[in-house]
């Protein structure tokens, strides 16, 4: 049985699954921003328990203060039935201490919620290094053009690259990407190009 690759320390990393048996993993507008918050607060060295925070918005979830961060999050996308995360990992075993904090409180909140049990996700997550800046700064056009409507996606962090002003912008650190992008134009002209090459040209299975 092969064994997980270790993970380094201040390297990217595209992290991605998907839903056991392809099934749908967010259902409706509060499983996503369930996500959106846990990506949030299990990224802590210091446990913080969501259900002392019942009947919060996503706003409130995200003004708490969680302490040192395990991870960066570059950039994000959830689809109905999986999703990708770019992760920078800021300390030993960070993105597998991240990953089972934000998997194992989903499950949880997704199996109490739609009245189901068992593992929700495609066994653990998998990742692929991102060591070079052509491979990085593809997966950054791959990442973002998974929705169909991927300008108006909510889900994903397009409209942060956009700056558009909201409360997800507080998810990111896109410092720790580097600056391939001197503006949002630049980044919409990307990704433009990238999709002129059709539906086939960039696809990574979950």
């Amino acid at each position: 049985m092969g064994t997980r690759a270790v993970l380094a320390e201040n390297e990217i990393y595209h992290v991605y699954n998907r839903g056991t048996e392809k099934r749908n993993v967010f259902k409706n507008k509060k499983d996503y921003e369930r996500f959106l918050a846990l990506l949030y607060l299990s990224n802590s060295t210091v446990p913080v328990h969501i259900s002392n925070y019942q009947g919060s918005t996503l706003m409130d979830l995200l003004a708490l203060d969680i302490g040192e961060p395990l991870v960066d999050l570059g950039a994000y996308c959830l689809m109905q039935n999986h999703f990708h995360l770019l992760l920078r990992q800021r300390t030993e075993n960070g993105i597998s201490k991240f990953m089972q904090k934000l998997i194992t409180g989903y499950t949880m909140y997704f199996n109490k919620r739609h009245e189901r049990s068992g593992a929700l996700f495609q066994g653990k997550f998998k990742s692929s290094h991102a060591s070079e800046d052509r491979y990085l700064k593809y997966l950054l056009s791959y990442i973002h053009l998974n929705p169909p409507k991927y300008e108006q996606y909510p889900y994903s962090s397009y409209l942060d690259f956009m700056e558009v002003e909201r409360i997800e912008n507080k998810l990111l650190n896109k410092n720790c990407l580097p600056l391939y992008f001197s503006s949002p134009k630049e980044f919409a002209k990307e990704l433009e190009e990238w999709n002129s090459y059709g539906d086939n040209s960039i696809k990574v299975e979950p």
